[in-house]
């Protein structure tokens, strides 16, 4: 299979390229290897890479689920999978090895998904960019190299978008998908809580803040997987409100007429920079063509500064649970050079956290998501930015330097519209619906009640269809 046949389809379309024997797992996995070999050296967004003894997993790979047998890429976000060690982004950590896999990396090769390498992160997936030191170096935007391809998921959204795979695997427990998508310009959906399973070695992450799911160049690719991966695993500590019988199949028919929210401003009177109003102004806009009742409205108070602290404290406490855990499995100390400045400050913070003040906080989040799903009772879905700026400069934002609450005070001012949905446990993605003069994706964040992502994957396909994104490709510049 040619490369540029392979990269201007998405993930469904080269399983009926499969089904119809047009291709070979082989073949497809062949062309994911060079586009990797050619464009991920310049983008930094590729570790523990397996190339070799991929193709020989796909020479035998017997094609099954949606998917058939496509090429894959796992999230360094610790994601348990036996061929392939993980880091989170941190030379403490790095070469994690696993004996079984998490429940949802079966899913994924039980829906056709083929891993082959690792996607780059920030240390600990804790930053809206990806710069961590243990990769060598930054993670680039493959629109600008320049620029940051967002984070955590900044290594998945940049080979997407450079067209290394149709999709690949991602986790949001702050933004980590939709930021990188806004980024990157691809699709980005984070699941309801309790939607995707995170066994059988945890329950829930971050407070319940994190989920898992995947990032797309099509809608339906992202349904797709979604019906294959989401459904509960016994034991878990969440359960999402029933599924559809297909998520997929329900984007056959357009939503009905739709009450929406429109967002221009932020929490706390974070600015928001023009291109990005002018993106869902435009987004608005093309809602009301589709005919859904499109109205002009406002966050509700959830006391937006005692949320960003309330968040810092739970990743706090997650930093010396993954260090502590480390350190006593080797023996050794922790050294000077083992984290990044801000996460190490973040860990003597976490050291000194009352566990009161860690409970209070998983309380805060469970109140803003009394908040905001009574806020939605009035409306189907919620319209706003991704995020309040374009993709971030490299070096901008950085663990490199400063204290842990101060760079979460940052982070809260450029991922200002992402965060408070993880603590509400409902569904949001990033579509890329606008592009700057100068080439740069606008992301456009739609939000869904709690456990609709049937909603927000109908209406994310409608405006799709109204205004196709999927053909972008970015070829990087090789360095």
């Amino acid at each position: 299979m040619h490369d540029t046949e392979y990269q201007a389809l998405d993930g469904l379309a080269l399983a009926g390229l499969l089904a119809r024997r047009e291709v070979s797992p082989e073949s497809l996995m062949a062309c994911a290897i060079r586009l990797a070999q050619e464009r991920a050296p310049a983008l930094n967004a590729l570790c523990y890479e397996r190339f070799e003894e991929s193709l020989e997993v796909a020479r035998g790979w017997r094609p099954r689920g949606a998917f058939g047998a496509i090429p894959f890429l796992l999230k360094d976000s610790g994601l348990a999978h036996t061929r392939f060690p993980s880091s989170l982004g941190s030379r403490l950590l790095d070469g994690t090895g696993y004996a079984r896999n998490a429940t949802l990396a079966d899913r994924f090769e039980a829906a056709g998904l083929i891993p082959f390498a690792r996607t780059t992160v920030p240390e600990f997936c804790m930053a809206p960019t990806t710069e961590a030191a243990r990769n060598g170096g930054p993670t680039r935007n493959p629109w600008d190299p320049a620029r940051s391809s967002g984070g955590s998921s900044g290594g998945a959204a940049a080979a997407v978008a450079a067209g290394i795979v149709p999709l690949a695997h991602g986790s949001d427990g702050g933004g980590s998908i939709r930021i990188p998508a806004a980024c990157c310009g691809v699709y980005g959906l984070k699941v309801s809580r309790g939607r995707v399973p995170m066994g059988p070695f945890r329950g829930e992450g971050w407070g319940g803040l994190a989920t898992d799911g995947v990032l797309s160049r099509s809608v339906r690719d992202t349904a797709a997987a979604l019906d294959a991966i989401a459904g509960y695993e016994p034991g878990a500590p969440y359960a999402a409100p029933p599924a559809p019988a297909s998520y997929l199949k329900g984007l056959d028919e357009p939503p009905r007429r739709l009450r929406i929210a429109l967002w221009r401003s932020a929490w706390n009177g974070v600015p928001v920079a023009p291109e990005c109003v002018a993106a869902v102004e435009r987004a608005a806009a093309l809602c009301r063509d589709l005919g859904h009742e499109v109205v002009d409205a406002a966050p509700p108070d959830i006391e937006y500064e005692a949320f960003v602290l309330a968040h810092a404290n739970v990743l706090a406490g997650n930093i010396v649970l993954t260090v502590d855990t480390r350190l006593g499995l080797t023996g050794q100390a922790l050294r000077d050079d083992d984290l990044e400045p801000a996460l190490r400050q973040g860990y003597e913070y976490g050291k000194t956290l009352p566990a009161a003040q860690y409970i209070g906080s998983v309380n805060r989040f469970h109140a803003i998501g009394r908040i905001l799903e009574g806020y939605m009772e009035g409306y189907d879905a919620i319209l706003s930015p991704t995020l309040t700026q374009l993709p971030l400069k490299l070096g901008e934002l950085s663990t490199a330097r400063g204290s842990f609450l101060d760079f979460r005070r940052q982070v809260a001012t450029y991922g200002t519209f992402s965060a408070a949905f993880n603590a509400s446990g409902q569904p949001a993605a990033s579509l890329p619906l606008a592009w700057t003069d100068a080439g740069l994706p606008v992301g456009v964040q739609v939000v869904g009640r709690y456990g609709r992502e049937d909603v927000v994957l109908a209406l994310s396909a409608q405006m799709e269809a109204a205004q196709p994104w999927a053909g972008r490709i970015a070829v990087p510049a090789a360095r």
